[in-house]
């Protein structure tokens, strides 16, 4: 039965109701339920804080407790919804402050912290409580059921690989007995009394294996081609048993996996899995402009077929196995390409829990993206669900104990070799120029020790530096900065908070202030694109301390007074609030050598006071004084004349090609033996371990232990190996599930990035094991795999909807069709651009922003109002920084790169609807559609009606269609039709 008739009602009614609205001037959503908690919110709480409360909370606060405290049950969402005795609710979801719990962990009442009678909890378990209720508190418990249960070794996940026989069901049709995959999805339709659907529609069929492995819609060209190919048999369906039909289905899909658009599609899905971001996260969030060659090489790796184990490896040791290699050893930026806290906290204890959090991070990502495990919940205590002891994780953090984030080059040897020949001359002089300004130095200060300095006034203050003189008339003040605290040879880079000048008299005035008609003019050292003004030389006479004026180059300061004054005295501070003399620690030097001079005029300048009677702040300090002060006129013209002359090598230096950093991170031997963290706690040390494998799949691979003391580069080397080898059965099965889960919606495990007891169980086991032992067959290549996936009858049956097998399995688990399902936000994108003729198809390079990226030691990423042309490139290309939000891809759920996202929510918000009818972006791309109509189809609205459903839907309207647009045309222009094309259902969903 053909399924041309349904497919034509549900287009029909598609693209009519957008035609509609867009007269109306409104799109409808398609309507929203209650929204399921996203993927990577459930993730953080089964990672974080379903382990917190159960280790701290449910001794007290659980069906299983003892005596329920308070009245208060914490092991369901209900519970905590209800509260305890009080009858609040323990958690106001989105107000952490407000919250009863998070007062009670931070222990701001002693009568109710939590937990009682013991110390308070780590500073980090606390953060993760109060991101979760900034989250809103997001839980998927209905019930304390699964608490008192838990996995073991004998878990269907932890087993070895089965290696099952394909069944061969009764009734099998002859076209379903063919594909081994077939044989398993009828064998168990049969089982539940189930059928498979009828073959798709052609148009259907390339549409949907055109996107499920490029992200991008059949051309009106593609689609002829294959319709083509079809008719050579006069049957255009895509049935096995007709041998020209199936080559021609063939040809399809080796092209469509040949295409360079290929490894950007499945790149996309890696880098979901791998929490791939551009910006470091957390309340810094700076953006990191060199990670984006990992993208391309992932993008890369799927192109060529890299064997999956390979990939792995290279994932955890790209840096040993590939040395001298990049394109192989920035592979190794898997491990640091997550979100770190660089924020410098001075603090040890603080320090120590950052690091681990840290390293936590990539045992996480390595658990899941490889192994479909958790093994970060026996972070601190044995897993509560799964078979795995607190030994376990830290024997696998032990690999990862001497990596830490930021750049490295990364070079062929003959890269490095045509660097250090271009740059050793340059080299050579540089310091034959410093030895002979060092040596010009060192006579004079050796003649300059018998007449020692006069240091009668103590070292200019942070706090507060006050120069008093004679009384003299002046317009101009004006301070040339000499030194900073850091620097005794210049000031540039120094701070300054407040600069005054002081009349002279019984009434004395500060005539400096900006609000007494006073000007301050200097160079800014620094500037704030999201602050006008800030860190300018505004900040030093606005008559407020505490905001600071950059010193930049030349460092000096001049003070237009209202008029002219009788001063006596200035003042100025470095920060007048602090109560130390030395500059504090993380707020810039101080100035600490200057010299002030003031005028009437402008013009002729009169030195008044300077700092060369004060002790100088350091021992070079004082020598630079000596040069200042006992070089001849000639040693003075040589010095400068060499500074000029090192200046010009510097600037020959700095315009050498570098060689080329990549953010893969750094490696080096652990200062300490690897041992268990108490509790987590790094600050409560434990027993020793070993780098070794982990004892939960004891029974299926082969276990290694090496060494406390082991090399760093090994530790990891050998992590990876274990990893990727045959024996381990849950690498294949998770790889193999992922593959599923993207071609058909669900994986045969629900949970593509938990295999452990909180994850779904496999709906086809047996057929999960074959596919996993069949990629062990093809040498761990993803692409013939995906091969047979979508040339399987499975893949080909229509999407039609069936009640009576609906009733049995509504979300169509058991494939009795196929799955239809939306665009994600980066189809979306790209097919809005491809269909309006704007998709550029540049391959790889640094990416494109969406947004205006402002840093002032935190970042502010502003999405752009109007986006231009070099936005137009595949979304995969956009630089994804953390927490940055952009129209299109975060309206379509564009997951949270601060986590790992093994599977994507799939929402339907008023937002989504809003974003696509009204945005500049779908307003932008409605024009250039109409733009590319009429190039294409001339003036005559019937053409371009015609043209556009060709270009967006590879078909002919139908009539009904056809008149309806030309009403829409006629009563509101070519662009409202296109815009209303662009919201259409049949260009958004897969069937």
């Amino acid at each position: 039965m053909s399924s041309r008739l349904p497919i034509a009602i549900r287009i029909r009614r598609s693209i009519l109701c957008g035609l509609a609205c867009s007269s109306l001037g409104f799109f409808p959503s398609n309507g929203a339920g209650a929204a399921p908690i996203p993927p990577e919110q459930v993730q953080f709480f089964e990672q974080k804080i379903r382990p917190l409360l159960s280790e701290h909370c449910y001794e007290c606060h659980s069906a299983q407790a003892k005596k329920v405290k308070g009245g208060l049950l914490l092991d369901t969402r209900k519970g905590w919804e209800s509260g305890g005795d009080s009858g609040q609710p323990a958690i106001t979801p989105g107000k952490p402050d407000e919250s009863l719990l998070i007062q009670a962990v931070r222990h701001e009442d002693k009568d109710t912290a939590m937990p009682p009678k013991k110390p308070k909890l780590p500073d980090a378990l606390i953060a993760d409580l109060v991101t979760w209720v900034k989250m809103g508190a997001p839980d998927p418990r209905e019930s304390e059921l699964a608490e008192a249960k838990r996995g073991d070794k004998s878990w269907w996940s932890l087993q070895p690989l089965t290696h099952p026989q394909p069944p061969s069901p009764a009734g099998i049709p002859i076209e379903w007995n063919r594909n081994p995959i077939d044989r398993f999805i009828f064998a168990k339709l049969a089982e539940k009394g189930l059928k498979p659907g009828p073959p798709a529609d052609p148009r259907e069929f390339i549409r949907r294996v055109t996107y499920d492995l490029t992200g991008l819609p059949p051309t009106p060209g593609e689609v002829d081609e294959f319709l083509r190919d079809l008719d050579e048999t006069g049957d255009r369906r895509p049935e096995i048993g007709k041998d020209t039909t199936e080559r021609a289905v063939e040809r399809l899909v080796d092209r469509l996996l040949a295409s360079p658009h290929y490894g950007e599609q499945w790149g996309r899905h890696w880098l979901d899995v791998v929490r791939f971001g551009e910006s470091n996260g957390f309340e810094r969030n700076f953006i990191i402009d060199n990670a984006w060659p990992f993208r391309d090489y992932v993008i890369r790796s799927f192109n060529e077929d890299k064997p999956f184990n390979q990939f792995v490896i290279e994932h955890l040791a790209g840096d040993i196995v590939g040395k001298g290699r990049p394109e192989t050893e920035v592979g190794v930026a898997f491990l640091t390409i997550g979100p770190y806290d660089d924020v410098g906290n001075q603090d040890p204890v603080a320090q120590a829990n950052i690091r681990a959090a840290t390293v936590d991070d990539m045992v996480t990502a390595t658990g899941s993206a490889f192994l479909g495990l958790t093994i970060n919940c026996a972070r601190c205590h044995n897993h509560k669900f799964d078979p795995i002891p607190t030994e376990d994780y830290y024997r696998v953090k032990a690999a990862f104990d001497g990596v830490t984030h930021g750049p490295r080059v990364l070079a062929t040897p003959e890269e490095r070799l045509r660097f250090e020949d271009t740059m050793a001359p340059l080299t050579k002089r540089q310091g034959e120029i410093v030895a002979e300004k060092e040596s010009l130095e060192k006579a004079i200060t050796d003649r300059a020790e018998t007449a020692p300095l006069t240091t009668a006034r103590p070292t200019p203050s942070a706090r507060l530096t006050e120069e008093e003189f004679s009384p003299i008339e002046a317009r101009y003040v004006r301070m040339t900065m000499l030194a900073s605290s850091e620097n005794p040879a210049s000031a540039a880079g120094a701070r300054m908070d407040e600069f005054e000048v002081w009349t002279a008299g019984s009434d004395p005035q500060n005539v400096a202030l900006a609000s007494a008609g006073a000007k301050a003019e200097g160079v800014a050292g620094k500037t704030a694109r999201d602050f006008d003004g800030a860190y300018s030389v505004r900040m030093v006479n606005d008559g407020k301390y505490g905001a600071q004026w950059f010193i930049g180059s030349p460092a000096t300061l001049t003070i237009t007074l209202a008029q002219p004054e009788t001063i006596e005295r200035i003042v100025f501070s470095h920060n007048r609030k602090a109560m130390s003399d030395k500059p504090i620690p993380g707020i810039g030097p101080s100035v600490v050598e200057y010299e002030i001079h003031v005028s009437s005029d402008g013009l002729n300048w009169k030195k008044v006071a300077d700092s060369f009677d004060r002790q100088p702040y350091s021992p070079a300090h004082a020598r630079e004084r000596q040069i200042r002060r006992n070089a001849t006129a000639e040693e003075r013209a040589r010095r400068a004349e060499l500074a000029r002359e090192l200046a010009a090598v510097d600037a020959q230096i700095r315009n050498v090609r570098p060689l080329p950093t990549v953010w893969v991170g750094n490696f080096s031997q652990p200062k300490q033996r690897p041992i268990v963290f108490k509790g987590g706690n790094p600050m409560r040390p434990g027993e020793e371990v070993k780098p070794a494998s982990l004892d939960v799949l004891d029974k299926s691979a082969p276990r290694y232990e090496l060494p406390a003391d082991a090399p760093e580069s090994e530790r990891r080397l050998v992590l990876a190996k274990w990893i990727a080898s045959d024996d381990n059965p849950l690498t294949a099965r998770v790889i193999v599930n992922r593959l599923w889960h993207y071609h058909f919606g669900a994986g045969i495990v629900d949970t593509p990035g938990d295999f452990g007891f909180l994850g779904s169980k496999p709906t086809h086991p047996e057929l999960l094991d074959w596919l996993a032992s069949r990629l062990h067959e093809q040498g761990w290549h993803l692409k013939a795999l995906q091969r047979e996936i979508v040339l399987s009858q499975t893949y080909r049956q229509s999407a039609t909807l069936r009640e009576d097998a609906a009733r049995v399995d509504k979300d169509a688990r058991l494939l009795w069709r196929f799955p239809p399902r939306r665009l994600t936000a980066e189809e979306v994108r790209d097919t809005m651009l491809q269909v309006a003729g704007k998709l550029d198809l540049r391959m790889g390079g640094p990416g494109f922003r969406l947004y205006d990226y402002k840093s002032d030691n935190v970042s502010t990423y502003v999405p752009l109002d109007d986006p231009g042309s070099e936005t137009y490139r595949r979304a995969v290309y956009h630089q994804s920084a953390r927490a940055s939000v952009v129209d299109v891809l975060a309206d379509f759920d564009l997951p949270d790169n601060a986590f790992a996202a093994p599977k994507r929510a799939n929402t339907t918000t008023p937002l989504q609807t809003l974003t696509l009818f009204n945005s500049r972006f779908t307003l932008d791309m409605a024009n250039a559609l109409a733009a590319r109509l009429i190039n294409e189809a001339g003036s005559d609205p019937a053409a371009q009606v015609n043209r556009a459903f060709v270009v967006a839907f590879q078909r002919d309207p139908l009539p009904i269609e056809h008149d309806a647009a030309l009403k829409l045309i006629q009563g509101h222009g070519l662009p409202a039709f296109c815009r209303a094309i662009l919201n259409a259902n049949e260009l958004l969903y897969l069937f």
